[in-house]
């Protein structure tokens, strides 16, 4: 049932043991999450979404069409000022990143 939990505690580079301590269960019960032999209760999956800074859809593998990939802190900082500026400075935003990515891929097949 916890699909990605795995995942995000290798990515987040933290032992079993250190996830345990943090969210208040075993050590043993998050080897059995990962494993799927046990599905943890709301409370743990809201606590391990909370640790992770993620939703529980994601932990689950609920996510909707286009949108399985998990957010670095550094890319939810970014969507959020994104989202706090006004539509013309998001256009201002959107035309530096395409000015951007069609000056990479002309490096790209440049070197090619």
């Amino acid at each position: 049932m916890v699909k990605n939990l795995k995942r995000l505690r290798e990515g987040k580079g933290i032992s079993q043991q250190k996830l345990a301590a943090a969210i208040g269960v075993s050590q043993q019960s998050v080897n059995a999450y990962e494993n799927k032999a046990v599905e943890p209760d709301i409370d743990t999956l809201i606590a391990l979404a909370d640790y992770f800074e993620t939703s529980v859809d994601f932990l689950v593998g609920h996510t909707p069409k286009g949108e399985d990939v998990e957010l670095s802190p550094d890319e939810r900082a970014f969507l959020r000022g994104y989202r706090a500026v006004s539509e013309a400075e998001r256009e201002s935003l959107r035309f530096v990143l395409r000015n951007y990515l069609s000056r990479q891929e002309n490096i790209d097949d440049e070197q090619k």
